[in-house]
C-alpha cells in the first residue's frame, strides 16, 4: 500500500473521529439542556410566609393539637348531663309461675279476681304471662359536685386551646428555621460556585504555564486536584439544598422531592436583644396555669361530694297479658334526697391525690419558666456573638479577597507558587463560608429569641 493511500486513510479516520466528537458533544449539550429544564420545572418558588401558612394548615402536629381541643370539648359537653334529663324506654315480655311474681303481674295488669285468692292458686299458680311497656325519666336537680366537674372540664378546654396555640408558635419557629437553613444552603452553594470558577481560572493559567514549561507537573496536578475537590463540595451543597427543601416539605405536609427557590433574607433587626424578656403570658405557661385551675375545680368538686344530692324521677308503665296489649297503666314519680355519709375515706384520698397532682403542675410550671429563661439568655448571647462574628467575617472576607488578588497578580508574574494561590483561594472560600454561617446563626438566634418571648 502506497504512502499516499495510507495518508488518505489517516485523514479519513481523523475526520471520523472528529465527527464522533461533534456528535458526542451535541448529545451532551442536548442532555444537559434537558437536565436543566427538568431541574427548573421541578423547582418551585416559596416565600417564608407561604411556608408558614402551609405548615399551619397541613402539618400533622397542628392537626393532632386540634384533635386534643375537640376531645376536651367533647368531654365538656358530656357534663351537660348535670342539667339535662335522662329518658329511657323499655318493653319487656316474660312468663313465670313464681307465686309472688305471678300475683304481682296480675296486679299490674289490674286483672285480679276473687278466684285468684284461692290458696291453691296462690301457692301453685300456672304460667302467667306479662307484657310491659315502660317509660322512665330522671331529672337532676341539685348536684353541686357535678357543677364543679363541669367547670373543670371547661378549664381543660382552654388549656388545650392554649397548647394548640403554642404548637402553632413552635411550628412558626421550625418553619422559619428550615427556611433559614435552605437560604444558608443556597448561599454556601453560591460561594462554592464562585470558588469553582476561580479554581478553574487558576487551573487554566497553570495549564498554560505548564505547556510553556514555566511550572512543574506537580503544580498543575495540585490545581487540577483543587478543582476536583471544589466540584465535590458543590455537589454536596446541591444535596444540602435538596435536604433542606425536603425538610420544608415535611413541615408543610407535602411530599418530598421538590426543590424550592427562596427569597433573599436580609439580616433581621426585628428583635432587640436587650428588651427581650420572659413573659408570663406565653401560651404554654398559661396552659399550665389553666391546668392548675382545672385541678382547683376538681378538688372543690370532690369536697362538694360530701353534700346531699337532690334528683327527681318518674315512670309510666303499661301492662297486659297479651302481646302489644295496653290494658292497664300506672305512673310512679318522686324526688330523692341522697347523702353519702361515709365511703371509706375514698373522697378524702381522692382530694389528697388531686392536691398532689396540682402541686406537680406548679413545679412543672416553675421548672419550665427557669428553663425558658436559660434559653433566652443563651439566645441573647448567641445574637451578640453572631453580630460580632459577622463583623469579623466581613472584614476577613475583604482581607482574604485582597490577598487572593495580590497572589494572582504575583502568580501571573511568576513570583509565587501555584500552591500559594490555591491556599489563598481556599482561605477566601472559608471566610465566605464563615460569614454565611454567622448570618445564619444571627437570624436563627433572633427567631429563637422571638419564639421564646412570644406572648399573646
Amino acid at each position: 500500500m502506497s504512502r499516499s493511500t495510507i495518508g488518505r486513510l489517516d485523514r479519513f479516520a481523523s475526520q471520523l473521529r472528529q465527527m464522533k466528537k461533534k456528535r458526542l458533544l451535541l448529545l451532551f449539550i442536548v442532555l444537559f439542556i434537558s437536565y436543566v429544564s427538568r431541574s427548573q420545572d421541578s423547582a418551585k418558588h416559596l416565600s417564608l410566609q407561604e411556608a408558614i401558612t402551609a405548615s399551619v394548615s397541613n402539618n400533622d402536629a397542628i392537626k393532632l393539637s386540634a384533635l386534643d381541643v375537640q376531645i376536651a370539648s367533647a368531654k365538656f359537653r358530656q357534663a351537660d348531663a348535670i342539667f339535662l334529663p335522662q329518658a329511657n324506654f323499655s318493653y319487656t315480655a316474660l312468663t313465670t309461675n313464681n307465686p309472688l311474681n305471678a300475683f304481682g303481674s296480675k296486679l299490674q295488669q289490674r286483672s285480679i279476681t276473687p278466684a285468684d285468692f284461692n290458696p291453691k292458686l296462690l301457692n301453685n299458680p300456672s304460667a302467667t304471662p306479662d307484657f310491659s311497656a315502660k317509660f322512665e325519666l330522671q331529672q337532676p336537680l341539685l348536684n353541686v359536685d357535678m357543677i364543679y366537674q363541669r367547670k373543670a372540664a371547661a378549664e381543660q378546654v382552654e388549656m388545650y386551646q392554649l397548647l394548640s396555640e403554642r404548637t402553632k408558635e413552635y411550628l412558626y419557629f421550625e418553619t422559619e428555621k428550615a427556611y433559614l437553613q435552605l437560604q444558608m444552603a443556597y448561599d454556601e452553594n453560591k460561594v462554592l460556585n464562585e470558588a469553582l470558577a476561580t479554581a478553574k481560572a487558576v487551573y487554566k493559567t497553570s495549564n498554560d504555564y505548564y505547556e510553556q514549561g514555566l511550572i512543574q507537573k506537580s503544580d498543575l496536578l495540585n490545581a487540577e486536584l483543587h478543582v476536583m475537590n471544589i466540584e465535590t463540595q458543590v455537589k454536596t451543597s446541591q444535596s444540602g439544598i435538596q435536604d433542606a427543601s425536603d425538610m420544608l416539605s415535611v413541615l408543610m405536609g407535602q411530599s418530598t422531592g421538590t426543590v424550592y427557590t427562596i427569597d433573599s433574607i436580609s439580616i433581621t433587626n426585628a428583635v432587640i436583644a436587650d428588651s427581650a424578656a420572659l413573659s408570663n403570658e406565653r401560651s404554654d405557661f398559661k396552659a399550665l396555669q389553666k391546668g392548675m385551675e382545672s385541678y382547683d375545680m376538681m378538688i372543690r368538686s370532690s369536697k362538694m361530694s360530701y353534700l346531699p344530692k337532690l334528683n327527681a324521677f318518674a315512670s309510666y308503665q303499661l301492662n297486659d297479658k297479651r302481646l302489644f296489649g295496653f290494658n292497664a297503666n300506672a305512673y310512679f314519680a318522686g324526688i330523692q334526697l341522697s347523702w353519702n355519709i361515709f365511703n371509706g375515706n375514698r373522697t378524702k384520698n381522692i382530694i389528697s391525690q388531686q392536691q398532689l397532682e396540682k402541686g406537680k403542675i406548679a413545679k412543672q410550671l416553675d421548672q419550665q419558666k427557669s428553663e425558658a429563661q436559660l434559653q433566652i439568655n443563651h439566645s441573647r448571647r448567641q445574637l451578640y456573638d453572631a453580630t460580632f462574628f459577622m463583623k469579623q467575617q466581613q472584614l476577613a472576607v475583604e482581607q482574604a479577597s485582597e490577598a487572593l488578588r495580590v497572589f494572582q497578580n504575583r502568580y501571573t508574574q511568576g513570583l509565587v507558587k501555584t500552591t500559594d494561590v490555591l491556599m489563598a483561594q481556599t482561605q477566601l472560600s472559608q471566610q465566605k463560608m464563615g460569614y454565611v454561617q454567622a448570618v445564619f446563626n444571627y437570624n436563627l438566634a433572633a427567631a429563637s429569641l422571638k419564639f421564646l418571648t412570644t406572648s399573646k
